[in-house]
């Protein structure tokens, strides 16, 4: 038997009352809805009485207006918790609410687990699965190629080390039918038995690949398609993943977003990942600043000339301080750490990082691993233009230092060991830009210890 959904209002001064009414009878009298209140949001057009008594007798509802706001967020957030709301339906429209206005209300809605719809649209809560029999993280972002698998094998590798014994559970768009386990702590994880896995058909250069050999730990890779705006997929088996989690010889439990696709398993704190190299808009409009609400720590990437100045910087901080005050903001740089010897070498480096910061990259390797960098290409997701890449460079090089990304195992290894080269994979590691902000690993354990007091007070 379907349940009633509790539905408020959202409505307006630009339409006239009596057709507010026809809409809110209409509503009333479908199945399975109650309309419990109404927020007015503002219009003077038709607004003939301001007063809650007036617009509430006529709808024969509660109405409440906002006291001082020009757009009434937070009264919506108020009254969807004291009516214990489970749908809001707009009945406004330009000029009060515009796009981005809309948006703002969507991103305050969903952050309440409520939905937000209208005559043409409707935005669901993201799924969180309840599965979890022990303590757990998510570590979500506000795009693609900001780097959640490098801060994710940061966290695994850092909270292993201080004995909370890790597994990660990662969902790829190249990821398994079945969760598939990686004993990431066992396994010897060399270009050859990558490239021999390649060869049987399996993404090799998946996350969770990429987690075991970055981090040397257990790790559960799963599949995902679609990433719906808040970050709902259309199809993943994350939730088998999660049960598997709960078998698994491992005591915490680390889960890996997906580009902006979010892991639909309920976890005790969430990291989120903001990628300062991101046009603006992308972060602070549309479902930007949902994401940025679900975080207890957010890690800043790429700050960085000439991605992210200072000023961008200082904007993205006061931006996150207002949606969320509560969480802690570490501004950070990725730096190259190779896995193997790359000392003395010529090295052709195969890297996700843009164009842009290329010099920087390069300056970092030769001078902290004694090597000289005599080719790069920042195509690895782009398996014909790394192809000509290497073509460039491959005779001068005596080492294909490549990250584990993308086409790296089928294309980057099986060509450079082709032609004889070695290959050494290559590890991202995140760094505060400076001392002004909170220590980065000290921040990190803060979040897993309270993710561990949260699952213990259940």
């Amino acid at each position: 038997m379907k349940s009633t959904s509790k539905m408020l209002c959202l409505v307006d001064g630009e339409h006239y009352l009596p057709v507010t009414q026809e809409s809110i009878d209409i509503l009333n009298n479908l199945e399975h809805i109650d309309i419990v209140a109404a927020v007015f949001i503002g219009g003077t057009e038709k607004l003939r009485d301001d007063s809650e008594e007036s617009y509430s007798k006529v709808l024969g509802i509660p109405v409440h207006f906002a006291k001082t706001e020009d757009i009434p967020y937070n009264l919506i957030v108020e009254m969807i918790n004291k009516y214990n709301v489970d749908t809001v339906m707009d009945l406004s429209d330009e000029p009060i609410l515009d796009y981005p206005k809309r948006f703002k209300i969507a991103c305050k809605v969903l952050g309440q687990n409520v939905s937000y719809q209208g005559p043409d649209f409707k935005f669901d809560p993201i799924t969180q699965y309840e599965v979890m029999e022990k303590p757990s993280i998510k570590i979500i972002g506000t795009g693609k190629r900001i780097g959640k698998t490098a801060v994710s094998g940061f966290v695994s590798r850092l909270i292993n080390k201080h004995g909370y014994e890790p597994c990660v559970i990662a969902m790829g768009r190249g990821g398994p039918k079945e969760p598939e386990i990686v004993h990431g702590e066992k396994l010897e994880i060399t270009p050859e038995f990558l490239l021999e896995q390649s060869q049987k058909g399996v993404h090799a250069a998946s996350d969770h690949w990429e987690d075991a050999l970055m981090s040397r730990i257990l790790t559960i890779g799963c599949r995902r398609c679609g990433g719906g705006m808040a970050g709902e997929v259309f199809l993943t088996n994350m939730k088998k993943g999660a049960k598997l989690a709960n078998q698994v010889d491992a005591k915490f439990a680390i889960f890996e977003g997906s580009g902006a696709a979010i892991p639909p398993i309920k976890t005790n704190k969430n990291i989120v990942l903001i990628g300062a190299n991101q046009p603006l808009n992308n972060i602070k409009d549309y479902f930007g600043p949902y994401r940025i609400s679900l975080g207890d720590l957010i890690i800043l990437t790429m700050c960085e000339e000439p991605m992210c100045n200072n000023e961008k910087l200082e904007y993205l901080e006061k931006f996150i301080k207002e949606i969320n005050p509560k969480a802690k903001i570490i501004a950070t740089v990725f730096r190259p750490k190779p896995l193997g010897e790359i000392s003395d070498k010529k090295v052709l480096f195969a890297t996700t990082a843009p164009e842009s910061v290329k010099n920087e990259l390069i300056k970092y390797l030769e001078t902290n691993y004694n090597c000289e960098v005599i080719g790069t290409t920042s195509h690895l997701s782009n398996r014909p233009l790394l192809k000509e890449d290497i073509k460039k460079y491959i005779d001068k090089a005596d080492v294909m230092l490549t990250e584990l990304k993308a086409a790296a195992v089928d294309v980057a290894t099986k060509y450079s060991m082709e032609k004889g080269l070695n290959v050494v994979y290559c590890d991202n590691i995140p760094v505060p830009i400076n001392y002004k902000y909170p220590e980065l690993s000290s921040s990190v354990l803060e979040i897993v210890n309270e993710a561990i007091k949260d699952f213990n007070k259940d």
